[in-house]
């Protein structure tokens, strides 16, 4: 078990968190939330000992292993299941598990031998995560672990997470993948932690209930300290009640106050919407695309779909497919390589992506780069959208070049709310937000007069928005019509799954198969020894500690028929410490038990695909 005691920390001159404490232990799956800048990133940093606390401490036990997934790429093999297993003990015979989590991260067979340095930087982060998984440490901590996958990769990465055998910290902003997975959830709020059992729903009820009964006190001390101070001034004066005045003087010199609560900033979205009188805003024929011309590396072909007014058009697939490219083709940032995207005359476009993140001036201000997008406003409205992306006062003069990725996202939202439009191109607009904000953000497009086409591996945004979708599958992309649950139930993700390739791999003989029960069976012992020791070494203190408890307890009533009060506050002492000893010794053997138990079904799962 990991615990914290009154942790305090400050970061960059602002106070992130103060004498804050938890423990996690018990196979815990706990989410991680809070507003963006609140300190989630730099806590899990602080378990990991690559910060240090201002004050408090962290507590983790001997031989209790952390792991996280890392954003740094440092490869040195050759092949990616080489550069995969390096983590793993040599002796261990677990390759086959570095495969199957590549394959559910949605690596082929032929990528297994390809150079890990070949592939994308988001292909790379899976790569980190396979490491971190099969590594299997007590405690997993995942920082957006989403970013980077796609909607089949992550349903796999939300079911694998379901069944670790240890503890797991989550940061995402993919709240229906939180609720999915998580046992607990733990989050920053106002400079404080508070941790409840179950999901996101829960915990931000519990933050409501909790607020609420604080203003309800705080409004009652108010109003008795106001009664008290009217008391005070019409009596003081008063011989016959000057006492009584004197008295409450005393008492409200004595008298705690309570700060009132300050509003949540939370980003605010408010697209400005152009009229337009046609009621297709777009058309698409016969659209194709292939990198250089050649037709081996062909995305799309023969794609064709209006784009109505009102209309929400989801464009889903696996990553690496040509969701993007779709995206930037219809936008106009690429050429198609057949057919055309005509748009009516009136029709005006706000395009977000990672295209044109890049784009940015990074000489502008934050203030200077939304103006330049519609020269129209007035400087009042220019800082009021920079307030509703959160860069108030001083912030909104900071130069696009110092700003995190995450900071420059949000300018470019702030440059399409700038402008009027009526059609919203968004690719993964989602990324570099947090939960209230995405739930912001979602409930206004879905309320945007015009015409929206998103690339999201949210499943919960495709279902609150996407009344078609674009699918990118069987080597094209192909047009759905109707919601995300109607293409769950007609289609699905099954056919995308990536599956290892059976083909010429022969079937073993009875002698390898016997070879590899031994294999198992050695390895078997190997693994569950030191958990069976454990709950050994757990039940034999558990009946030693419970015989003492039971002889303190006969004690106990002795010292009580003889009024011994100096023996007694000790036994009693004595019993609380025991009975926590106990507790913690119970919850030891709970956890290693369920370890054994998780380990022993894999295995037995092994051997029966033999």
């Amino acid at each position: 078990m990991i615990q914290a005691k009154n942790l305090s920390k400050h970061f960059g001159g602002q106070e992130l968190f103060d004498r804050v404490s938890f423990q996690l232990g018990g196979r815990e799956r706990v989410g991680l939330v809070g507003r963006n800048g609140s300190g989630k990133s730099t806590l899990f940093k602080l378990i990991l000992g690559e910060l240090s606390v201002d004050s408090g401490e962290i507590t983790i036990p001997k031989g209790y292993r952390l792991g996280a997934l890392e954003q740094h790429i440092h490869f040195t093999k050759l092949t990616v299941l080489e550069e995969c297993i390096q983590v793993l003990d040599p002796d261990d015979f677990l390759e086959h598990e570095a495969e199957k989590i590549l394959f559910g991260l949605g690596f082929s067979d032929e990528d297994m031998l390809k150079d890990p340095k070949s592939f994308s930087g988001g292909y790379q982060i899976r790569i980190n995560l396979t490491k971190v998984l099969l590594k299997a440490p007590n405690l997993l901590l995942l920082d957006e672990p989403t970013n980077y996958l796609d909607i089949v990769s992550i349903r796999w990465l939300k079911s694998f997470l379901k069944n670790f055998p240890g503890e797991i910290m989550l940061i995402t902003h993919d709240r229906e993948f939180m609720d999915d997975v998580v046992t607990h959830t733990m989050g920053l709020h106002r400079q404080q932690l508070k941790k409840v059992k179950g999901d996101t729903a829960k915990f931000y009820e519990q933050i409501l209930q909790d607020e609420e009964m604080y203003e309800k006190t705080r409004e009652n001390l108010d109003k008795k300290r106001k009664e008290m101070e009217a008391f005070v001034e019409r009596f003081k004066a008063k011989a016959s009640k000057a006492a009584q005045a004197q008295s409450r003087m005393k008492a409200l010199q004595k008298m705690s106050t309570m700060d009132k609560l300050n509003d949540v900033d939370v980003l605010g979205f408010r697209f400005r919407f152009l009229e337009c009188p046609g009621k297709q805003i777009a058309e698409i024929k016969h659209l194709a695309f292939s990198y250089d011309g050649d037709k081996n590396k062909t995305l799309f072909h023969n794609l064709t779909f209006p784009i109505n007014r009102e209309d929400r058009i989801g464009i889903i697939g696996k990553n690496g497919k040509g969701k993007s490219t779709l995206l930037n083709v219809i936008g106009g940032m690429l050429e198609p390589t057949l057919g055309k995207v005509g748009f009516h005359p009136a029709a005006r476009v706000g395009h977000f992506g990672q295209t044109n993140i890049n784009r940015l001036n990074m000489e502008n201000t934050i203030i200077e780069e939304i103006q330049e997008e519609n020269s129209d406003l007035s400087i009042s409205g220019v800082r009021n959208i920079c307030g509703t992306m959160m860069f108030e006062g001083d912030l909104a003069k900071k130069k696009i070049k110092v700003l995190s990725g995450g900071e420059r996202a949000r300018v470019l939202l702030g440059k399409i709310l700038a402008k009027p439009a009526n059609l919203l191109l968004l690719d993964e607009p989602t990324n570099h937000l947090d939960m209230e904000s995405i739930e912001s953000l979602t409930e206004e497009i879905g309320n945007f007069p015009g015409a929206v086409v998103i690339v999201t591996h949210s499943e919960i945004m495709l279902r609150n928005l996407a009344t078609k979708l674009i699918i990118f599958h069987n080597g094209n992309a192909e047009v759905f019509n109707g919601n995300y649950d109607e293409f769950l139930e007609k289609i699905g993700w099954e056919s995308e799954e990536t599956k290892p390739n059976k083909t010429g791999k022969r079937k073993l003989t009875e002698k390898e198969i016997k070879q590899r029960r031994a294999e198992i069976a050695i390895e078997r012992a190997k693994v569950c020894k030191p958990m069976k020791e454990e709950i050994e070494i757990s039940e034999n203190e558990i009946t030693k500690n419970e015989n003492l408890l039971h002889r303190i307890n006969a004690e106990i009533e002795k010292a009580a028929a003889s009024q011994d009060s100096a023996k007694l506050n000790d036994y009693t002492h004595a019993v609380g410490k025991l009975n926590q000893l106990i507790e913690n010794l119970l919850e030891k053997l709970t956890n290693a038990t369920e370890s054994l138990d998780f380990i022993n079904k894999k295995y037995d799962h092994e051997l029966e695909q033999l």
